[in-house]
């Protein structure tokens, strides 16, 4: 399997007026093929969504990025506003948690996609509308043709995560980032999002890391999983492997407080997991 992206040792600190604070990411490798999904699994403030925001190159002063974060050949890190608008979009695409910071509230959502498909690839406008109705309809819209010139308060939360999803994948990106797109969503919606994000894997090849603090959501869409802790990743492997016999304290703490496993919530336990030099690391449940 062709390696599409890389990174070696990445670490995001964010300076303070005392100099640096505690690494948010500290230390992180990873390797993703063509065509795979990842997990980014923990709990907030894990570290999963800075690590997904840096491979965007979206870390923003006082944040310092470092490290390799290498896409198709291409090194991110410090590389110059020119390279990374030439790999965003069309190289890797994201879909944020909250749809309404996502979208442009004073715009259309026809209007916005056909921007992107006008200045990044060059289309006409009239192709550029037909491209929407049919982006917006891969993504389950329903009356399309109407639908492409509502704005987004005239959808609802499940569909106007769809429309990132739809915006996120316009450009035919060979790497799609889901930071946590299911977490404002009710059950029945998230299954739909999670069944539309499989299905555009499935039929493009496109790769795709999901970064999400659910346990069983993580099982439906990944096929490997990168379990993280105070920046760390404690554990990499298959789905399988990982949730049938997790080799990291953390791992096991957080698999056990996890009512889907459990039979009897007497099953359910709580307690402090202990990294590998014995210290203190979680206190799950």
């Amino acid at each position: 399997m062709t390696t599409l992206l890389e990174v070696e040792d990445l670490r995001v600190e964010f300076l303070t007026d005392a100099g640096p604070a505690r690494p948010a990411v500290n230390g992180v490798d990873l390797r993703l093929g063509a065509g795979e999904t990842l997990a980014l699994l923990g709990e907030s403030g894990s570290g999963k969504s800075v690590t997904s925001r840096a491979l965007m190159g979206l870390v923003d002063f006082p944040g310092v990025v470092r490290g390799s974060i290498r896409f198709d050949g291409t090194e991110l890190v410090d590389a110059p506003d020119r390279t990374l608008r030439r790999v965003r979009g069309t190289g890797i695409g994201m879909v944020f948690q909250d749809s309404l910071d996502s979208l442009n509230p004073v715009y259309t959502v026809g209007a916005q996609l056909t921007e992107a498909l006008q200045v990044r690839m060059g289309m006409t406008r009239a192709d550029a509308r037909s491209r929407s109705v049919e982006l917006l309809e891969a993504v389950g819209i329903v009356d399309a043709e109407q639908r492409v010139d509502a704005y987004p308060h005239q959808f609802s939360g499940g569909m106007r995560q769809r429309v990132c999803i739809a915006m996120a994948v316009a450009l035919r990106p060979r790497l799609l980032i889901a930071d946590e797109p299911t977490t404002a969503l009710d059950v029945t919606v998230q299954a739909g999002i999670l069944r539309l994000l499989r299905g555009l894997t499935e039929d493009t090849g496109m790769a795709m890391v999901f970064v999400t603090h659910d346990l069983a959501v993580a099982k439906q869409v990944a096929e490997r999983v990168m379990v993280m802790f105070d920046g760390r990743a404690v554990e990499e492997g298959s789905i399988g492997n990982v949730f049938a016999a997790p080799s990291h304290p953390y791992t096991r703490r957080l698999l056990s407080a996890h009512p889907g496993r459990a039979r009897h919530w007497r099953d359910l336990t709580k307690g402090e997991a202990r990294d590998d030099d014995g210290e203190e690391t979680h206190r799950a449940g």
